[in-house]
């Protein structure tokens, strides 16, 4: 079987194959790369470039279903969330379309002494590459290529080997774009790169950076990788971002929009709330309520409009998640509810007594499985919510304001959601600390990642 190819996970079938880049054609991609950076990326203004990038916004919202489909039979993501997810895809490049010639107006400093002018001017660095994740195909891309290309880089987009069809789909998208403006073809460039020929990238003085999204066994190779070779790189990584639960005027909502944040594409999302830390007045009838409605969202066909919840993305996720559930169980976590699994379909499980000496504690679970902790005061939610090597996201539920932003000023996290969940948008930084990543995507912020701020002072 190549490398690159289609799975079904539904059904375990192999729907097509896609060979890897030859060494010969990798050299014309980085070539094409750098050629474009040179004679196109700056050569054009922001405003030109917002155009292009605004044109694939277009095209994203024309192929809608079309694209959506792709994911569904790529990684089992359910129809109506792969809908929503193309569509976030197409308003993240329609954000910095219309606001990234904004964000790179030049930046007047006052001088303090001597007279004339300075200003910082945002320019491009050259070819990136970015190393991007299955769990969300399109998003991914656009909140890396978006913002980039806007401000002047070039990218080469290695995705993962097992979403090549949505991968070709994107990059014929900007193939489009650039005929239609008569760019060069370099702008953006898939590659269905081993990790060997990732690494020859990232080691080419061509490249000026790396963007990796995936697990902490990935980023940590690349940024020693990029870091022999003084690249900059960002990393966005793995998560068990906590769900605080301090107090409610309604229950039932907040218990619906904790499962919601536990479920959200199959439970396999970086910042899916994963350990629900509810205060001790609230934990038995929290527990009851969740668990009923967690566990009634069984697992259904990916394709049928309206399903909550499709396979696994993968037979590895699947034996993966298994085993990781046996082995808490094994080591004393109680399996509060659960039910079989049926080849990738992996139904809701709910573990509770999860203490600090089981890997439980300190693992991430990427699915839909939910762990349940119960905390006597804010400061022990606090403390339980750091005791984490991840520090991605986090959610805090209380009718308190003071408390919600103490609780939030405490959390060692990158995003705090307070009494609201799956709140994602274009124009707010995505990022986290410690062993989740650095650096930031989406937003302005997304765009001083990969920049040059080069200061011009002027004499009178």
């Amino acid at each position: 079987m190549s490398q690159y190819s289609v799975v079904n996970p539904a059904s375990g079938t192999t729907i097509s194959e896609y060979p890897t880049i030859t060494a010969d054609a990798l050299e014309e991609v980085l070539a094409a790369g750098s050629s474009a950076y040179q004679n196109w990326s700056r050569t054009t203004t922001a405003a030109q470039r917002a155009a292009f990038i605004g044109r694939v916004a277009d095209l994203h919202d024309e192929r809608t279903q079309e694209l959506a489909e792709i994911i569904v039979r790529e990684m089992g993501k359910p129809l109506d969330q792969a809908v929503g997810e193309v569509e976030f895809a197409a308003a993240i490049f329609r954000y910095y379309a219309d606001n990234g010639e904004a964000f790179l107006a030049d930046e007047p400093i006052e001088i303090e002494e001597g007279t004339g002018s300075a200003f910082v001017r945002r320019v491009g660095l050259g070819v990136l590459l970015g190393i991007m994740p299955w769990n969300f195909p399109y998003y991914q891309v656009a909140r890396f290529a978006g913002p980039n290309i806007l401000v002047g880089n070039t990218i080469l987009l290695k995705h993962a080997p097992q979403c090549p069809e949505s991968a070709q789909a994107i990059a014929d998208i900007f193939a489009t774009v650039a005929e239609e403006f008569g760019a060069p073809a370099g702008i953006y460039s898939n590659v269905f790169a081993t990790n060997d020929q990732a690494a020859t990238i990232i080691a080419d003085p061509r490249v000026q950076g790396v963007s990796v999204t995936g697990s902490e066994r990935a980023g940590a190779a690349v940024a020693e990788l990029a870091g022999r070779h003084l690249k900059k790189v960002v990393l966005e990584l793995g998560g068990s971002d906590p769900f605080i639960l301090l107090s409610t005027d309604d229950l039932d909502a907040a218990v619906q929009d904790a499962v919601n944040a536990r479920l959200d594409n199959n439970g396999q999302a970086c910042n899916a709330a994963k350990r629900f830390i509810i205060i001790d007045d609230l934990y038995e009838e929290f527990a009851e309520k969740f668990t009923a409605v967690f566990t009634a969202a069984q697992p259904g066909d990916p394709m049928e409009e309206g399903t909550l919840l499709g396979p696994l993305s993968s037979a590895a996720a699947t034996e993966r998640l298994g085993e990781q559930l046996g082995r808490a169980v094994l080591q004393g976590a109680t399996l509060l509810a659960s039910g079989e699994v049926t080849g990738n379909f992996f139904p809701p499980a709910v573990l509770t007594d999860v203490t600090p000496d089981m890997d439980a504690f300190h693992e991430e679970f990427f699915g839909p499985v939910a762990a349940l902790y119960r905390v006597g005061s804010e400061e022990e939610a606090i403390r339980l919510a750091n005791d984490t090597p991840f520090g991605l996201g986090s959610y805090v539920y209380t009718t308190d304001q003071e408390q919600a932003l103490r609780v939030a000023d405490g959390i060692d996290a990158g995003m705090v959601w307070i009494n609201l969940v799956l709140g994602d948008s274009a124009e707010l930084p995505f990022g986290g600390v410690k062993r989740s990543g650095s650096g930031r995507e989406l937003g302005r912020y997304a765009m001083d990642e990969f920049v040059n701020k080069k200061l011009i002072r002027i004499a009178n």
